[in-house]
């Protein structure tokens, strides 16, 4: 392989993208695209968390169509992951201001990480995994709005969650 020749992984890297209908008062965004893994023709391994699109969390594996443009357009999810995809906003004139970083390390004693939307916006979307503590960190994200540090979302759900 030479420097210029992409690897197998790279390779098999993908954008999958959603449409949806815009939220009022939220991002006026339209579309979100995530990184996938190309496992066949048309399936591919989310490997990303969303910050716009319900029902898909990083690791699933969905069904996309490919247009005449080349680009990738998720149709459906072949294979839950198992995982949870929430949203967390930090509240400007809460305790932890715009900080996103803030954030984070509420969420570290879970080993959850996260993705930041932008400074401008600090948005941390994360991915919880299935053998997390469910009910510890729903707890954490209750009590953290009720306190004013953030507001949050749950982007997509499993069962363990709800009974957590």
């Amino acid at each position: 392989m030479t420097p210029s020749e992409p690897s197998a992984a790279e390779s098999n890297r993908i954008k999958v993208w959603y449409r949806f209908v815009p939220r009022e008062g939220w991002l006026p965004h339209d579309t979100e695209g995530l990184w996938a893994t190309r496992l066949s023709g048309d399936t591919a391994r989310v490997e990303n968390v969303p910050f716009l699109q319900y029902g898909v969390a990083e690791g699933e594996i969905v069904r996309f169509v490919t247009h005449t443009d080349g680009v990738h357009w998720a149709k459906e999810r072949v294979e839950a992951s198992g995982n949870c995809t929430i949203r967390v906003l930090p509240v400007p004139s809460g305790p932890l201001g715009r900080s996103a970083q803030a954030v984070h390390e509420r969420l570290s004693p879970f080993g959850l990480g996260g993705e930041v939307f932008s400074e401008e916006f600090p948005l941390v979307a994360v991915t919880v995994p299935a053998d997390a503590d469910l009910g510890g960190i729903k707890a954490l994200l209750v009590r953290g709005q009720e306190d004013g540090w953030w507001h949050f979302e749950v982007g997509c759900v499993t069962d363990a969650w709800r009974d957590a």
